[in-house]
């Protein structure tokens, strides 16, 4: 019969599109478009599809993806080519996208890619041809530096007529770093097609323009924490109130908080009195002492709402969808299966403004915050590397910001050994009198 399917056997479907079942185990189709697409003025609608499934998947692959890929791309997917030539660029981003890596990035960041590869290859040529037509052996560094400046500045004209020259350096950064991504999957699942030189390597890139300062990420107070906090309880989140305190003492980045940090790693019967921190994004573990040497608890509180959580006995990751006025009757992950953190990321800003805090905080804030703090308290680099499992100082300064209070103790310990060299040589000329 047509439109019953097996749940447990039932075809993938493309994107944005979803499956319900109906009466007599009937199943249906409809095409969805994203909710922050319509917010941005996508003006493509819900579409039911039938009960067919091949015809329901050759009209949201054939006229309403394109559609929507069209706008999101602003035109620039229309003028993608029908078929792709073996050893293009066009061919190489292709491959990176049905690589293992792929699936392995959170969807947003994907979503950032495909956006990134699409700016660099759809770029026009003085001939008329577009870059990501051209065979990857005919790729030099020179080639890849001088599409990198014609990309760096775009030119538009205003309301009034004028002409502005905007340049987006941030945007086409980021579209080197995929291009060099790609290259590097590439060039390991075909070696014998992609060259083994990576020319967007090395290409001296820099994050902003000579003279203009960094905008540092908002850093969290420990006073905002609390509030955050608070409010995360009013409002029945409390397993983001626990993450965050997590963040903050543990240093663990958001994706790893609600899509590493498993139940199994926290006091298991092997190692009672420690929990094993995971930072996947570098590949780095440790097992953090829980207990001093005395055996008083080092998180208070943050270990007794894990206690908590760990007696319920559920298995896997420790951060769910615990409130009462969730949708689903199981506690789900707040990540999803294909990696994506938009839905927590709404939620925590709905908690920031009932705590009355700064917009421009996010759960990144609380990382840093705790960065911070461990500066502030004299940590040393090498103990800060330690703890979030840095490998190179380099990357403190990005997550430590430079406080007033660490530039008052830097001072007295300056004047405070100042002050024990000069005893020290009025002692000696004493000494010698």
């Amino acid at each position: 019969m047509p439109g019953v399917i097996s749940l447990e056997k039932a075809p993938h479907l493309p994107r944005y599109c979803r499956r319900k079942i109906l009466a007599k185990n009937r199943i249906a189709y409809y095409f969805e478009p994203p909710t922050w697409a319509r917010r941005q003025g996508c003006d493509l609608n819900p579409e039911a599809l039938g009960c067919d499934y091949a015809s329901a998947v050759e009209r949201v692959e054939k006229v309403l993806l394109p559609a929507f890929d069209s706008w999101h791309s602003r035109g620039l997917s229309d003028i993608m080519p029908a078929t792709i030539e073996p050893g293009t660029f066009d061919w190489l981003v292709g491959v990176f996208q049905a690589h293992q890596k792929w699936t392995e990035i959170e969807s947003a960041t994907q979503r950032h890619y495909t956006k990134s590869l699409a700016l660099f290859a759809n770029h026009e040529l003085k001939d008329g041809s577009r870059v990501g037509s051209k065979q990857l052996s005919d790729f030099t560094k020179a080639f890849v530096d001088a599409v990198y400046r014609k990309l760096l500045f775009v030119t538009k004209i205003n309301n009034s007529g004028e002409v502005v020259v905007r340049e987006r350096r941030r945007y086409v950064n980021m579209a080197m770093a995929s291009c060099r991504r790609a290259w590097f999957v590439g060039q390991r699942a075909q070696e014998r097609i992609v060259p083994a030189t990576n020319p967007f390597s090395r290409m001296g890139l820099k994050s902003h323009p000579p003279g203009r300062p960094i905008e540092p990420t908002p850093t969290a107070t420990w006073d905002e924490l609390v509030a955050f906090r608070a409010a995360a309880r009013r409002l029945d989140y409390r397993s983001i109130a626990t993450a965050a305190l997590l963040s903050w003492e543990w240093l663990q980045r958001e994706q790893h908080v609600f899509g590493a940090f498993d139940i199994s790693h926290y006091r298991p019967s092997e190692r009672p009195n420690s929990v094993r921190i995971v930072h996947p994004k570098n590949g780095e573990e440790a097992w953090w002492p829980l207990t001093d040497e005395t055996g008083a608890p080092l998180f208070p509180e943050l270990m007794e709402e894990l206690d908590e959580i760990k007696r319920t006995g559920l298995s896997g990751l420790v951060f769910r969808r615990d409130h009462a006025h969730r949708q689903s009757a199981i506690p789900l992950p707040w990540i999803t299966p294909r990696k994506d953190l938009r839905y927590l990321r709404s939620v925590v800003k709905t908690i920031i403004t009932e705590a009355g805090l700064r917009q421009e905080l996010s759960f990144r804030s609380f990382r840093h915050g705790g960065f911070t703090e461990g500066a502030d308290s004299d940590l040393t680099d090498a103990e800060l590397r330690a703890a979030g499992r840095h490998r190179s100082s380099r990357q403190l300064p990005t997550y430590a910001k430079r406080t007033g209070r660490q530039l008052i103790i830097a001072t007295k310990k300056r004047r405070e050994e100042r002050t024990r060299s000069l005893l020290i040589r009025l002692n000696a000329n004493l000494s010698s009198e």
